[in-house]
């Protein structure tokens, strides 16, 4: 697969789409967090130094999130709403361990105002800071054409 590097307008609306889904991901965790902490709500005062084990939680639903998308099928749901593609340098799929690398890279690069992500303006080949480093990029792919349209001839007469 291949197609034009993702601009930062893409790239911001997919981040948008998934932080829709992660919050109700994130939700969800809490939901099950609950019972342990008789319905109070998880604040240090109620749970304690468990707190960090709480926060490590949503931290690991979330790099399970981006993580396992990106392995399975290249794409988070945000990312196949705008047709946005992660691969590795050879346009295959990610492993686990790139794809681990892209995503410590990529809050790195978001960080700081987003400025590892910026980088695809000043990167030769448009790639963000964090898809350099772990030397992976993200395509955008053309609408694909006559998509489930079918005509007369596609099926025979009874």
């Amino acid at each position: 697969m291949s197609g034009p590097s993702a601009g930062i307008a893409r790239r911001l609306a997919a981040l948008f789409y998934d932080a829709l889904l992660l919050a109700a991901l994130l939700v969800v965790f809490t939901f099950g967090v609950l019972p342990f902490t008789h319905g109070s709500a998880v604040l240090p005062e109620t749970v304690g130094s468990w707190i960090y084990l709480y926060r490590a939680g949503l931290v690991a639903v979330i790099a399970a999130y981006f993580v396992g998308n990106w392995m399975h099928s290249g794409q988070t749901l945000g990312m196949r709403a705008w047709r946005l593609y992660v691969l590795d340098a050879h346009g295959g799929r990610l492993g686990i361990l790139p794809a681990l690398m892209r995503f410590l890279l990529a809050v790195a690069a978001w960080l700081p105002l987003g400025l590892g992500v910026f980088w695809l303006y000043f990167d030769p080949a448009r790639l963000a800071l964090h898809d350099r480093l772990a030397k992976t990029q993200m395509i955008h792919s053309a609408r694909p054409r006559n998509r489930g349209n079918r005509t007369d001839t596609d099926h025979e007469s009874r």
